[in-house]
């Protein structure tokens, strides 16, 4: 039996991620944009509910939801948008390693300190405006 021989014409290597998938940044940070919006608004509903359940009856913890429609989604489809105008030989460049590592922080950091600051903001609005109130 004669084996297989590779000549010269065959394509050259494409980078590759694990399991042998060609590397694409565009995909990962969307996938961490989609996870971290979806935790993001959990953990905001979370929060939000709780600080309801012993609020007084202001309106200010749904502004903190409103706020997620506002000003979040469009901030995480402007940082996906960056990465989503690349060609495929940029998304699959592994020297964007370090910008994608930094903007997959920026996103955690956004998902999961945002949600406690933002009720936490309107819950001190809420302490400083009642007590003028009566």
């Amino acid at each position: 039996m004669s084996k297989a021989t590779w000549t010269n014409n065959q394509p050259a290597a494409e980078p590759v991620a694990k399991a042998g998938k060609r590397l694409d940044w565009r995909a990962k940070i969307s996938d961490h944009i989609a996870y971290g919006l979806l935790t993001y608004t959990g953990l905001q509903i979370f929060v939000t509910m709780t600080v309801l359940k012993t609020s007084t009856g202001s309106i200010l913890p749904y502004l903190s939801l409103i706020v997620l429609v506002a000003a979040i989604i469009p901030g995480c489809r402007m940082l996906e948008g960056r990465w989503e105008s690349m060609s495929d030989d940029q998304a699959a460049d592994p020297s964007y390693a370090p910008l994608y590592r930094r903007d997959r922080f920026l996103v955690w950091a956004a998902a999961l300190s945002l949600p406690i600051m933002l009720t936490g903001l309107f819950k001190g609005i809420e302490l400083l405006a009642l007590p003028r109130l009566f």
